[in-house]
């Protein structure tokens, strides 16, 4: 292979050997096991990252710098149904390129950081419940509407792997990400690697239930500390601006609602320090970011509590300096190293 000759000769296939685990039984049976991913490794050309929740679509044409040379932004619409949710995530893409003067050819590869629980070998979303999607073939579906590779994980996956290399997180080795914006999400990188489990499926944080008491529906940690939590209580027409606000100006109403769900948040968070040892916490999204740091320490102080032993406490909690750029920047760089399963 001679790289530069095309867009397709800046693409090296390595395929390293699989590697058989008897401890692992109950893995679902896939085309390649984590450790047996071919992968292609994309050379020097831009690669498109997009962060994909239920509210918000981001997109970024980023270089070989892992500079944004690019930008595009729309609502992800999920109420127009699965249709018009692609065809705004292709519209995005095609938006990006232009700002970005990169025609979508001369794209590498694309990474998508959806919100859901994501079988990354297939590019399956196996379930989102904040864009009602389930079993949706995501990478399939865009690699055939966008003519590019296309790789796709879980959304906190991709931030937590874009602070990992680029942000909050450098330097360290074991990190936990939390995110809290429509729902709650979480990543976790082990051992310098993102972590995702035998089903593909590790740091769904929000899906934990932390009230087992609670009704349907306010049983979870996202049921119960998320943006929607909270509106449930303050208002639904209530938007993030205006809850933060009302927090920095003490609103008793909105500081009981918002302490409420920091003090159960950082409960959750000791529960899976406590488990793994970890020495990072990472937090971000949109309702973290606009709550800031009041936030952030009422978090710290319900942690400090729960978290066992005692020497845990040394474990730093910070704040996202990606901040909505973590999730593009991370998707980013997980397209650069594409796992091809078909």
């Amino acid at each position: 292979m001679h790289p530069g000759n095309d867009c397709q000769n800046a693409v090296a296939y390595l395929a390293p050997r699989a590697m058989s685990s008897p401890g692992r039984r109950h893995r679902p049976c896939h085309p390649f096991s984590t450790p047996a991913l071919i992968v292609r490794r994309i050379a020097d050309l831009p690669v498109i990252g997009i962060d994909l929740s239920a509210t918000n679509l981001q997109f970024g044409v980023v270089d070989g710098d892992n500079a944004i040379i690019g930008r595009a932004q729309a609502k992800t619409e999920v109420s127009r149904g699965q249709d018009h949710v692609i065809a705004n995530v292709c519209r995005g893409v095609r938006e990006a390129c232009d700002a970005a003067g990169v025609a979508l050819d001369g794209i590498g590869a694309i990474g998508v950081a959806a919100a859901g629980a994501i079988d990354m070998p297939r590019g399956v979303v196996l379930t989102a419940p904040n864009l009602h999607w389930k079993d949706m073939p995501l990478r399939d579906i865009l690699a055939r509407e966008l003519g590019r590779p296309v790789t796709v994980d879980n959304d906190v996956n991709g931030a937590v792997w874009g602070e990992y290399k680029l942000g909050a997180a450098r330097g360290r080795h074991d990190v936990l990400g939390v995110w809290v914006g429509t729902g709650i999400g979480g990543g976790l990188v082990l051992d310098g690697s993102l972590h995702r489990g035998d089903f593909f499926t590790a740091g769904e944080i929000g899906n934990t239930v932390i009230d087992p008491a609670g009704e349907p529906g306010q049983r979870t940690v996202e049921d119960l500390c998320s943006r929607r939590a909270m509106k449930r209580v303050l208002g639904a027409t209530i938007t993030t601006a205006e809850i933060a606000r009302a927090y920095a100006d003490d609103d008793p109403a909105t500081c009981e609602v918002v302490n409420q769900s920091a003090d159960l948040l950082g409960i959750a968070i000791a529960n899976w320090v406590t488990v793994l040892s970890l020495g990072t916490v990472i937090l971000g999204g949109g309702m973290t970011e606009a709550l800031g740091e009041p936030y952030l320490a009422r978090i710290r102080e319900s942690f400090d509590r729960d978290v066992f032993p005692d020497e845990l406490r040394a474990c730093e909690l910070l704040m996202t300096t990606l901040r909505a750029d973590a999730g593009l920047l991370g998707a980013a760089l997980l397209a650069r190293v594409l796992p091809d399963a078909r």
